[in-house]
């Protein structure tokens, strides 16, 4: 049975054109593995080791769990609101 067109390096040399597909589906695949790999092994959800630590979340229980937080960053300032657009 033959390969399907595009499926071999002797088609892709044929159709090059087919190469940035071929890059951006595995560009995709990585980013997806990466992700998932992230939210398993960084998520404070998720417990690996259960016999050790088996409620991993009372760690959080007195700590603020956000992503991101500009307000407590150093030197970041509200900003004044105005009261209208003509000030």
């Amino acid at each position: 049975m033959p390969a399907m067109l595009g499926m071999s390096m002797k088609s892709v040399k044929a159709h090059p054109s087919l190469i940035p597909l071929y890059v951006c589906i595995f560009a995709g695949g990585a980013a997806v593995v990466g992700y998932m790999s992230r939210c398993a092994l960084k998520n404070p959800d998720v417990s690996w080791d259960l016999k050790n630590n088996p409620e991993p979340w009372q760690k959080y229980e007195n700590k603020r769990y956000q992503f991101l937080d500009p307000v407590g960053a150093k030197g970041w300032t509200t900003p004044k609101r105005m009261n209208s657009i003509w000030e």
